[in-house]
């Protein structure tokens, strides 16, 4: 029985000694968003301890694309993927180099790093990428009439250029968000080739004199594009980053005349606001 006690007190003490002195952390530094054509660097930084270290693998949403093992031949090995271009000259047991990525690249990245023996210990880290492809154009606001009055029903579209990934709309009255979803009106997104869309986005409501401040209304959409999720190390992080772009096209309403203007990255539309008072008088 004493010799069994001996061997279980032992068999703790080199399990909490080797714990203590082998394989400690693990960190992935990878890039938050990249555009297509772009490289991108993965990086996987870790702290051995007084281990040896046994494979370094990565993985693209659980799916193993690059090994290294020190003591095989060749040390490095890729595997083939979908979206994954591994500049094999450039990586190595520290950092995995992507050429040219593309929007199927966009994924969950994750180290793994073991150690030999006696520890055979592992840890990994992981973070999210996303490839984002921007719009060549402008939203655009389709629907204006050449003339209102109070009371009319305002059906407005705003339509924005392809990107990836989608785009998020938002209207503006005054400077103010519309935010009822009553005057809201949401359509499907629409695929496009190289998994592409465009989103379009439907307002409406009713005309009447407290949308004109100081004799005009200003209506704005605008588009914004930018990476909104990410995952890193062991903690499951869902938060806003910087937004990548932001394109608005403008209907603006006013009473000192009608005319057309274009301007870079802004649609006008002016609409005399007299017109409106004048209808109203004439009823």
């Amino acid at each position: 029985m004493r010799f069994l006690l001996v061997q279980i007190f032992y068999y703790v003490l080199v399990t909490e000694y080797i714990q203590a002195t082998g394989l400690k952390w693990v960190r992935v530094n990878v890039p938050q968003y990249r555009s297509p054509g772009e490289s991108a660097q993965l990086l996987c930084d870790y702290d051995l301890g007084n281990d040896t270290l046994y494979s370094i693998k990565w993985y693209k949403d659980h799916e193993e694309f690059y090994r290294f093992v020190p003591m095989a031949r060749p040390q490095a090995t890729s595997y083939k993927m979908e979206g994954i271009f591994v500049d094999m000259g450039l990586s190595d047991r520290k950092k995995v180099v992507l050429r040219t990525v593309n929007l199927k690249s966009s994924g969950l990245y994750r180290c793994e790093v073991s150690a030999e023996a006696p520890s055979f210990s592992s840890a990994q880290s992981e973070a999210r990428m996303e490839v984002v492809y921007l719009p060549k154009e402008d939203p655009v606001i389709t629907g204006v009439e050449l003339q209102y009055q109070i009371g009319d029903e305002i059906n407005l579209n705003c339509t924005s250029g392809k990107s990836h990934p989608a785009p998020v709309l938002h209207w503006y009255i005054n400077e103010q968000q519309v935010a009822s979803p009553e005057a809201l009106i949401y359509y499907p997104q629409v695929q496009h080739r190289h998994g592409l869309m465009s989103v379009t986005l439907g307002l409406k409501f009713s005309l009447s004199s407290r949308h004109f401040l100081g004799g005009s209304m200003r209506v704005k959409c605008v588009a914004s594009v930018s990476p909104v999720l990410w995952k890193g190390d062991s903690e499951s992080v869902v938060e806003s980053l910087a937004v990548k772009d932001m394109r608005e096209a403008l209907l603006l309403v006013r009473s000192s005349g009608y005319k057309v203007e274009t301007l870079p990255g802004i649609f006008l539309i002016l609409i005399p606001a007299l017109l409106l008072c004048a209808r109203l008088n004439l009823n």
